[in-house]
């Protein structure tokens, strides 16, 4: 009896062995704390579902790191450094904002370790100086794209003749966007009559807008956050400016029209997707979401959940589970079909896909039209 229960007991250690799987440290970068912690919780609340998606059927134990950036780019990459030197992940998920995004590419880059940022939308994120930075890549488009959108969409289907731009001169995503837009805007024969900048933390905005109203612009392009929008739509509808008001993804929160009420309502703003868009994996994540934290994602949670998706991906098909092999196999990721539509490289790590035109109503986010590379 004492031979056969030893025998037992190696054959139970043996099969333990044999059918566990090698453990992968993955890190997320995220803000969930700070000015838009919401937006990290979606991040997180994605890149969890993924991993619960993928625990059914991956080669690998997912072991995840999350670190809070606090959308702080100092905060970003002390995180980094963390996760990449003592944590000794394979690969990182985000970070979520450009700002942050930039310098921690530079890090992850040099210490060769795959990244791929859901949402930072800044050219400078992937390519810096003209060179390609190798272990970086995004499921985004990017704000040349999504500023030429948004000023066609103001030409086009808008009518609007002149424009005013509003932005944070310290955030490199709002910068971006902004001169993007202004560019495509005044090449189209349109007319920039104002381009005014703040600080971050400037909440008194009826200087600027002053400026503003004397030109009576047709739009007012505001390529900020949810938050940050909300607060300079009211002040603008109190100075009795009837211009319609234009912005890019940072705009995609339920907290826009909850903050900003009546002052937003009518308003456009560009994105990566739509929850209206009728797809099986768009509508899979949807459900599962729900479900599970009883909304709707925003496209900066749908984002993360493709950019993890082709990470694990990668992972899976990699010959084993080093930044090396990884890196490889992201490289050829082509039309990765995500809950934000089908995904593919191009020579800068950036993603090749469609953005989407959203109104705000009364009622909430209204899907308008896609708009294709």
């Amino acid at each position: 009896m004492k031979k056969i229960s030893l025998i037992l007991c190696f054959l139970l250690l043996y099969s333990t062995q044999l059918f566990s799987k090698e453990v992968v440290k993955i890190g997320l970068i995220t803000p969930l704390t700070g000015d838009i912690k919401t937006f990290g919780e979606s991040t997180k609340n994605s890149f969890f579902i993924a991993l619960e998606e993928y625990a059914k059927k991956g080669k690998y134990e997912i072991k995840p790191i999350i670190a809070d950036d606090k959308n702080d780019p100092t905060e970003g990459t002390n995180a980094a450094l963390k996760l990449v030197t003592q944590d000794k992940v394979v690969a990182i998920i985000g970070p979520l904002t450009s700002k942050v995004a930039i310098p921690v590419s530079e890090l992850v880059n040099t210490n060769k370790i795959p990244m791929i940022t859901g949402t930072a939308t800044n050219p400078k994120v992937t390519v810096s100086d003209g060179k390609r930075k190798k272990y970086v890549f995004r499921a985004c488009f990017i704000d040349p794209f999504q500023g030429q959108v948004a000023a066609n969409f103001a030409l086009k289907d808008l009518k609007a003749k002149t424009a005013a731009v509003l932005y944070d001169v310290g955030n490199d995503y709002s910068k971006g966007l902004a001169e993007f837009f202004k560019n495509t805007f005044e090449k189209n024969k349109g007319t920039i009559v104002a381009f005014e900048s703040y600080q971050k933390d400037d909440v008194d905005f009826s200087a600027l807008i002053t400026k503003i109203a004397i030109k009576k612009p047709d739009v007012i392009f505001i390529p900020d956050y949810y938050n940050k929008v909300a607060l300079i739509a009211k002040q603008i509808r109190e100075k009795g400016l009837k211009s319609t008001l234009l912005g890019g993804d940072g705009w995609d929160s339920p907290e826009l029209l909850k903050i900003g009420g009546d002052a937003v309502v009518g308003s456009y703003f560009t994105n990566h997707y739509s929850p209206d868009r009728k797809d099986p994996i768009a509508d899979s994540f949807i459900q599962k979401y729900k479900q599970k934290h009883g909304n709707v994602p925003d496209a900066l949670g749908a984002l993360a959940y493709d950019a993890t998706w082709i990470l694990l991906n990668a992972l899976d098909r990699a010959v084993k589970p080093t930044p090396e092999e990884i890196l490889k196999e992201i490289e050829k990721t082509k039309n990765h079909k995500g809950a934000t539509g089908t995904i593919s490289f191009d020579n800068n790590g950036d993603a090749v896909k469609s953005t989407v035109i959203i109104k705000i109503e009364k009622t909430g986010p209204k899907y308008i039209t896609t708009v294709n590379p």
